[in-house]
């Protein structure tokens, strides 16, 4: 049996199965070694992962793929995994290269992850060739649900927007605008909390001026990131919750610039299933 698993910071989709057809898909909440304890990372595996599997003692390959997974941290996944699974081969590697095979397979490509973050990377079919640091929501992650929250906030707060859609902003919130900057600058997980405004985007998307705000974010993203790679004659592939959801003003952005998109798809387990199984 083989196990795949793709980890964010909310949740771990894990698959467990010898090949496509009776692959099965479970869940755990998210695995990221950067913010977790090993004594964490080791009782989600063993109370919520182990009494789903069943059939453990029968993995042979495990395929973790996760938030947080550099050099560095990975070690610290692979050796709880070990315990747990002492008999199987184990890789643990990064969720961008985990995007990368499950968008590409073993094509050469560009990979973009836009969710609560995003990051991007050039594939040659085997491994990452290169990489636009993402530096986070507050200096980069063009494109992602936070620096989209983030543009929306300043927007209304601002009054860049017309009259109507702030104050529509304000009662979709719930809050007041005292209470918005408290939220992102004294709270924890503020790139969640911007990322959880993206709904009212998606809301209003025909209302010309978000049309707007919605293309030059991801116009952004393009520029700042995947224009830096040789991307002309190559298809960029996308993953994550922002890019399915707002694909067709992905694609609107980068028509415009001369950006070849080809594959949209929600997570990147449906792929890893197809590139392992």
């Amino acid at each position: 049996m083989i196990l795949i698993a793709d980890s964010g910071a909310t949740k771990t989709d894990w698959c467990l199965g010898e090949n496509k057809a009776d692959a099965r898909i479970i869940q755990t909440q998210g695995i990221n070694p950067f913010h977790q304890t090993k004594e964490h990372i080791a009782q989600i595996l063993s109370e919520e992962l182990l009494p789903q599997l069943g059939e453990a003692k029968t993995v042979s390959h495990i395929h973790f793929y996760g938030a947080g997974c550099t050099p560095e941290k990975s070690v610290i996944v692979k050796e709880e995994l070990e315990t747990l699974f002492p008999q199987a081969q184990i890789e643990v590697q990064s969720d961008l290269l985990g995007a990368a095979r499950s968008l590409c397979g073993k094509e050469k490509g560009i990979a973009c992850i836009l969710g609560t973050g995003s990051n991007s990377c050039e594939y040659d079919g085997e491994k990452i060739t290169a990489n636009v640091s993402p530096l986070g929501y507050i200096l980069g992650d063009e494109g992602s649900g936070a620096t989209l929250g983030k543009r929306l906030v300043g927007d209304s707060l601002k009054h860049q927007l017309p009259e109507h859609i702030c104050s529509q902003f304000l009662e979709y919130t719930g809050l007041t605008p005292a209470q918005i900057i408290d939220k992102v600058y004294r709270q924890p997980q503020a790139n969640r909390f911007l990322a959880s405004l993206t709904p009212f985007l998606s809301m209003h998307r025909n209302e010309p001026e978000i049309h707007e705000l919605l293309l030059s974010c991801f116009s952004d993203f393009f520029r700042r990131n995947v224009m830096q790679y040789a991307y002309k004659g190559i298809e960029v592939h996308f993953t994550g919750s922002i890019a399915w959801h707002f694909q067709e003003e992905v694609k609107e952005s980068a028509n415009i610039l001369g950006i070849h998109t080809g594959l949209f798809i929600k997570s990147p387990i449906s792929g890893l299933i197809n590139y392992h199984l």
